[in-house]
């Protein structure tokens, strides 16, 4: 069986278009700064501080494009950091997560909830799913066999969709509990 890229997603930051516009001015754009591995994905040039009740992270970076609702994906360090519970979610369930202020350049938006710690999570094409034998929503573990840092990330979903390209994504102190440094690669463990 093929194996999977295993890639760091570093805290990063989703907004819509309205509340762009209140951090950075009505004049901003949101513009590309680097494409990411999903297709149509990209980390922009935008950048915003994120304060919780105990400290602030500074220049955290912008994922586009816009999204439907603004949500701050942090690691369970940063999470501590900010003073917000480490809310373990997948992308866009963020009722019920933790509150935190996003200022930009030109204003300030203070979000009821939306600060999450990504659950980790397989993108992968239908045929991906069928080659591996798995399906959308499934739980499986992921073999990492790094010298000196190999371990099986549990809890690991599955996320199926036409437009994914195949990766897992893990946040910064899972990869350092892993020791993912370059291109690393993990295999699936049904």
């Amino acid at each position: 069986m093929k194996e999977i890229l295993v890639e760091t997603s570093a805290r990063h930051i989703h907004v819509n278009e309205e509340q762009f516009k209140i951090l950075f001015g009505g004049d901003a754009k949101l513009e590309v700064r680097a494409m990411l591995s999903q297709p149509g994905q990209f980390v922009s040039t935008s950048r915003l501080d994120v304060v919780g009740p105990k400290k602030t992270i500074n220049n955290v970076s912008i994922l586009g494009p816009f999204r439907k609702n603004a949500q701050v994906e942090v690691s369970a360090t940063d999470a501590r950091t900010l003073g917000v519970p480490a809310v373990i979610r997948e992308s866009g369930d963020v009722a019920g997560s933790a509150p935190v202020k996003l200022v930009g350049p030109a204003g300030e938006l203070e979000l009821s909830e939306g600060c999450i710690v990504a659950k980790r999570h397989i993108h992968m094409t239908p045929k991906d799913a069928e080659e591996f034998g798995v399906k959308n929503g499934d739980i499986v573990k992921v073999e990492m066999s790094n010298p000196g840092r190999s371990l099986i990330f549990g809890d690991v979903v599955v996320r199926v969709r036409e437009d994914f390209a195949l990766a897992m994504h893990i946040d910064t102190d899972e990869s350092n509990a892993a020791g993912c440094a370059g291109n690393v690669f993990g295999k699936l463990v049904k």
